[in-house]
């Protein structure tokens, strides 16, 4: 500590293994394959379903597996991991690990928006069905998933080395650093 009372901090490498931060996903099983970023990990995954408007069954044949390419076209460009899905004939139901950038009201965005127009256009007798109108219907469900559960991570913030129980007998404590 300084003069001043600031707390100096080196760029240089901690060589102490305890003041050495564990990194969450090697403390946590199973979240090795995280979303990764120069100054960031996640592990965000959402469940989506979205339905034809009026509930049509138009999505079977070629308007399916158009719609299934369509999606994953999407998903790639915004770095979006398909982690499972399935396109029946009035619904879409998606698994999908992203990036936390993007939230879920802007990833239906993109995903309703862009399939209904290339399905419009490149399906004559689709557009006439819907009238050149909306294909999806308004709402949309979305759900968050993972593979670790609340009760994990908050083992994980107990076990920390140095944590000192707070006064107000809470969740929240301090390390001693």
């Amino acid at each position: 500590m300084t003069k001043s009372g600031y707390v100096l901090l080196s760029q240089r490498r901690v060589e102490d293994p305890r003041l050495q931060a564990k990194p969450l996903g090697s403390c946590i099983g199973g979240m090795e394959n995280l979303c990764r970023s120069s100054a960031s990990r996640c592990d965000i995954n959402y469940h989506f379903v979205w339905g034809t408007k009026s509930c049509r069954s138009i999505l079977t044949g070629t308007v399916g597996t158009r719609a299934r390419d369509l999606v994953r076209e999407i998903c790639r460009t915004y770095d979006i991991e398909i982690l499972q899905g399935a396109v029946s004939a009035d619904h879409v139901h998606v698994l999908l690990n992203c990036p936390p950038k993007l939230s879920p009201s802007k990833i239906m965005r993109y995903m309703k928006g862009k399939t209904s127009r290339k399905l419009m256009m490149e399906f004559k007798h689709v557009q006439r069905q819907y009238g050149g109108c909306h294909l999806w219907g308004r709402g949309y469900f979305v759900a968050s998933g993972g593979n670790v559960t609340d009760e994990t991570i908050m083992e994980y913030i107990r076990q920390q080395e140095g944590t000192e129980p707070s006064d107000d007998d809470d969740n929240f404590q301090v390390t001693n650093s």
